[in-house]
């Protein structure tokens, strides 16, 4: 059930699967067995002389996102995909030093206590999706009903759990805003559906429901949208092989490699279906030839979610890279979730 240590919990083990998945990213499965051993990587990659644990784009756009729904929050004259919107050419600047408009840069009324600019962690080019960096440098604003793009690259799913955090009394308001803002960078359906369902999967986890429940349920709202087949069949298959005999690493090969949408979460969801143990599951999730830093922080804000942070080493939470400000914004997103609190309608 939703407390303030599910929300810490969510993404904070995003964060995680996200550095443990960062290091490996473009290594194919032998490669990463020949450097880390035959069982893969087993450890959060910390560096002896440059601590913490590397985060890459996947968590500093997933925390950019919270700053926009904090930002609308807190400014009833910008609407929520709007200060989401601005809130990624935030993100934008810190990787081009580019900027429209330099007003957006200023201190907002949610940032009273610090700026989400003020960590310079942010600023590190931490291998960001082309997709992300165009469409953003673009000057335009991809919507649902006017795409930038056809693109279904998993940039846009792997970054909207805070959105299923604050709207997830609602989840089929938290599958249309995560629409929303993936379709601001991705233009295919499968690029933003498959952002829809994993804000409602994560939505319906935090109301108390068991992961397959979750799904399903989320399954029942993309059914409503066009275009909805590919993301519709990648859950379904994920389910499927979560469900067999079929070694681990022939499923995940089978679902694909994470780089587009579907598979990103679908690889995610076999990974949290298939292994009831919160370590051992995030590590299948990034072990594999792919996508690995977003497939382990989709995975990872599916695990924090259903595990809670008890689940998680501490030694892998202390030492994970703006851990600290991860707590804070999770923190401030379920204050906003209390009766009388804006959140608790946005």
């Amino acid at each position: 059930m939703a407390n303030k240590e599910s929300f810490i919990a969510c993404l904070l083990a995003g964060a995680i699967g996200d550095a443990l998945g960062y290091p490996i990213e473009f290594m194919n499965i032998h490669a990463i067995k020949a450097a880390y051993g035959e069982q893969g990587l087993s450890e959060l990659p910390v560096n002896t002389k440059t601590l913490p644990a590397n985060i890459s784009d996947d968590t500093q756009m997933t925390m950019f996102t919270a700053d926009g729904l904090l930002w609308h929050c807190a400014d009833d004259k910008t609407t929520c995909l709007d200060a989401i919107y601005k809130s990624y050419m935030r993100w934008y600047y810190t990787q081009t030093h580019r900027i429209r408009n330099k007003n957006w840069l200023k201190k907002k009324p949610h940032e009273t206590a610090g700026s989400i600019l003020d960590h310079k962690e942010l600023f590190c080019r931490r291998a960001p999706g082309h997709t992300c960096i165009s469409s953003l440098g673009s000057g335009e604003v991809g919507t649902l009903e006017e795409p930038l793009n056809n693109s279904k690259g998993c940039g846009g799913v792997m970054r909207v759990a805070p959105i299923s955090l604050l709207l997830h009394s609602e989840p089929e308001k938290a599958f249309k805003l995560a629409c929303d803002a993936a379709a601001i960078t991705h233009g295919h359906p499968t690029g933003y559906l498959a952002a829809g369902a994993f804000a409602a999967i994560i939505s319906e986890i935090m109301n108390g429901n068991s992961l397959i429940d979750s799904i399903n349920h989320s399954a029942c709202i993309l059914k409503a949208f066009p275009g909805h087949e590919e993301t519709l069949n990648a859950i379904n298959n994920a389910a499927k092989l979560a469900d067999s005999d079929i070694a681990s690493d022939i499923a995940i090969a089978t679902l694909g490699e994470g780089w587009i949408a579907e598979e990103a979460l679908a690889i995610a969801l076999y990974c949290a279906l298939k292994e009831p143990d919160f370590k051992k599951a995030i590590l299948m999730s990034v072990n594999h030839s792919g996508d690995s830093d977003s497939t382990g922080s989709i995975c990872g804000n599916i695990l924090g979610a259903i595990h809670g942070l008890e689940s998680i080493p501490q030694e892998w939470t202390k030492n994970v890279e703006l851990n600290e400000y991860i707590k804070t914004i999770a923190i401030k997103l379920f204050t906003l979730n209390l009766p009388g609190q804006k959140g608790h309608w946005l």
